[in-house]
């Protein structure tokens, strides 16, 4: 097949990143309209949003998003497909600084694109809630729908510390766990399940640690979409963040996820990879002949 100049670039990478995010925002996001909205009104369900289910319900499809967003782009990039993963690797693998940048906006481009798919397929489902339960978006009641596009914390908290305590923490164990999947010092996983098991890892995070704040560990994740929701008339529920005692709060899910995988990254070579490394352990040879993963080729 005659391959387009553009595919041998830069470009071709940044297409892939927007690509695989897409995917991963486009069943995650989907899981959480189908939870919040779609179910209830379309009498597949009887309440919206019940609860323990659901959350499962969008647990799952967060991870398997995840999965399926790697699948996507491995090949080309090693799907980063998440700005705290592509920080992460420019300090601890030797990932190129000067396509960080680009990188992570062609990583919020393609969640906002699949923002906006998710919104066109479930605006009539998100209508009808919001007249059936009397839901302003742009007030206190908007909550409810802006939910199914972008994280906020839990109404229990009276400032941000502890979500963005929580977003660190599900930032450092997701890049940990993905450093640990592809480390050639250590147990690789090999079959091509690795993205299989990093949407475990998500889908782990999600039961685990969801429910404070949403667990975006995903700065793209949640800027994308939350800019879809501002167009789409959600107002101060999206930007700048308003929610009860807590503004401005949209700077968390962006900042707690860049420390969190900059903190992981550096944990788990520290305490893991380097232990490994001065015991004399041998890498795996079929990592090395194939290199882990695209980022270790550069």
């Amino acid at each position: 097949m005659k391959r387009h100049a553009w595919q041998r670039t830069v470009v071709g990478e940044l297409v892939a990143e927007a690509f695989g995010t897409f995917v991963l925002l486009a069943f995650g996001l989907g899981s959480v309209a189908m939870s919040v909205a779609a179910l209830n009104q379309s009498d597949r369900g009887p309440d919206a949003f019940a609860a323990s289910g659901d959350w499962l319900l969008l647990a799952f499809g967060w991870g398997l998003g995840v999965t399926l967003g790697v699948y996507v782009a491995g090949g080309v990039t090693g799907a980063h497909i998440n700005p705290a993963v592509t920080l992460a690797m420019a300090l601890r693998r030797k990932f190129p600084w000067a396509k960080v940048p680009t990188y992570m906006a062609a990583q919020v481009a393609g969640a906002f694109l699949a923002a906006v798919l998710i919104y066109i397929l479930y605006h009539d489902a998100i209508a009808s809630l919001e007249q059936a339960q009397k839901i302003t978006r742009d007030g206190e009641t908007g909550v409810t729908t802006f939910s199914i596009f972008a994280t906020f914390p839990a109404p229990y908290f009276t400032n941000a510390w502890i979500p963005l305590l929580d977003q660190v923490a599900g930032g450092a164990f997701l890049v940990a766990a993905i450093l640990a999947i592809q480390d050639e010092y250590n147990a690789p996983v090999k079959a091509n399940l690795a993205p299989f098991v990093v949407g475990l890892v998500v889908l782990a995070i999600g039961i685990s640690f969801g429910a404070n704040a949403g667990f975006a560990i995903n700065p793209a994740r949640d800027l994308g979409p939350r800019l879809l929701a501002w167009i789409a008339g959600w107002g101060k529920n999206a930007v700048p963040g308003d929610y009860g005692p807590i503004s401005f709060y949209m700077w968390v899910p962006i900042v707690g996820p860049l420390i969190g995988g900059v903190l992981g990254a550096y944990v788990y070579d520290g305490l893991i990879r380097d232990t490994l490394m001065k015991r004399g352990v041998e890498p795996d040879p079929d990592m090395v002949a194939s290199g882990s993963d695209s980022i270790d080729r550069e």
